[in-house]
């Protein structure tokens, strides 16, 4: 039987990876094929390449944040992890379906999370210590106060009104602030709360590093012939592309190395959580397979629904989500790729016009299956590991 879940459990992992590769797709050639720099099955192929490659460039920190962050790993058990992931795959499957783009990881989290509370109780949870929660939110009003009282400066230096952005100014603070402080080695967090924070963080990252760097290559070519330029951006595009689809397969190929290094942990096959060169291997396969068929419906809403995307912005995008995933990835937080390459290509629009380049109503669709994906993906591994105790335990 303990092999027979453990296999299952190994089949259900791998099966989310593909499913996050078929929904994350859209993340590295979105903008790709919206510029048309690459025919779609061109793009998605060299998205596969990229994302078979990333995990073998990065460390597997995310791997053990994954495997051993979320639920104390002495009452981790394997059909814990089915139920989670079970959760997990339905989630991404029907988004993916529905042309949604969500966070694969936050879906796997939020489904560690339901099962482990539904077998463990509230106690296996490894919830974040109170005296670093205090600090965070030290932290994070600081950041955003200080930032708002700069941009308040700024705009009444200028003649300009601040108070209608000001909750914006107050976002890009913590934005910067918060992984500063990680940077600079003053604030160490990891598990549930580094989740909870970067699902603001990540967006706000990409959205803030794809506007500058599309400001500033406006600039650099305001005097340059447009149809030079853009030809001229579309092999810096796919350059960029690549580089995205290495940091998302990095980050997110990790999650199925978690949860089947935290399988074979609690199935007695492994003695410490060190994850073997097969389980990277087949990760990486099986997320590059997800990508290969590709999710045509998100990559439509990621690539022409959210805003009109030229070359230079393409690139803006591309190279900023990436950017955001190396550093998060070598930090070991594990990030929605999603997340951090929706607000980049929402930050590359916006150097168009913040208001009327960028379609928000999509975006707040897009925020909301955001918002809802760790408590439902949470509730199905609760009632999947309910009804599969009652069945054979």
């Amino acid at each position: 039987m303990d092999v027979l879940v453990i296999g299952v459990g190994i089949f259900l992992a791998l099966a989310f990876n593909f499913v996050n590769g078929l929904n994350d797709a859209a993340n590295s050639i979105a903008t790709i094929i919206a510029t048309r720099a690459l025919t779609p099955l061109k793009a998605v192929g060299l998205a596969a390449v990229f994302n078979l490659i990333g995990p073998l460039v990065f460390t597997t920190a995310i791997a053990a944040t994954i495997g051993k962050g979320i639920v104390n790993p002495d009452f981790l058990t394997t059909h814990m992890l089915l139920a989670g992931m079970f959760g997990a795959v339905l989630w991404v499957f029907i988004t993916s379906m529905l042309g949604i783009p969500v966070s694969s990881s936050h879906a796997l989290i939020g489904g560690l999370l339901g099962a482990g509370i539904a077998g463990a109780g509230f106690g296996a949870i490894l919830w974040p210590a109170t005296d670093l929660v205090r600090n965070v939110i030290i932290y994070v009003i600081a950041g955003g106060t200080i930032a708002t009282l700069l941009y308040a400066g700024v705009s009444h230096y200028r003649g300009d009104e601040w108070k209608p952005r000001a909750p914006l100014a107050f976002i890009m603070g913590i934005t910067i602030t918060i992984p500063a402080l990680i940077i600079l080695g003053l604030l160490h967090i990891s598990g549930i709360l580094a989740v909870v924070l970067f699902i603001v963080i990540s967006p706000m990252l990409g959205m803030l590093a794809a506007f500058l760097l599309g400001m500033l290559t406006m600039r650099l070519g305001r005097d340059r012939n447009p149809t030079r330029l853009n030809a001229a951006f579309r092999p810096l595009q796919i350059a960029a592309g690549s580089f995205q689809a290495i940091g998302h397969g990095a980050n997110d190929a990790q999650n199925a190395m978690g949860v089947i290094t935290a399988i074979l942990v609690a199935g007695g096959v492994l003695s410490e959580f060190v994850v073997p060169l097969w389980v990277i291997l087949a990760s990486c396969f099986a997320i590059s397979m997800g990508t290969l068929l590709g999710g045509w419906r998100v990559i439509d809403k990621m690539a022409n629904k959210i805003t009109k995307i030229r070359p230079y912005q393409g690139f803006s995008a591309s190279a900023a989500g990436g950017s955001v995933l190396s550093l998060m990835t070598s930090l070991g937080v594990p990030v929605s790729t999603t997340h951090a390459m929706s607000g980049a290509i929402m930050g590359a629009g916006a150097t168009r016009g913040y208001t009327s380049a960028v379609k928000w109503g999509i975006v707040r669709e897009i925020v909301a299956a955001w918002i809802l994906t760790i408590p439902a993906t949470a509730v199905v591994a609760w009632l999947v590991y309910i009804f599969y105790e009652f069945l054979f335990l």
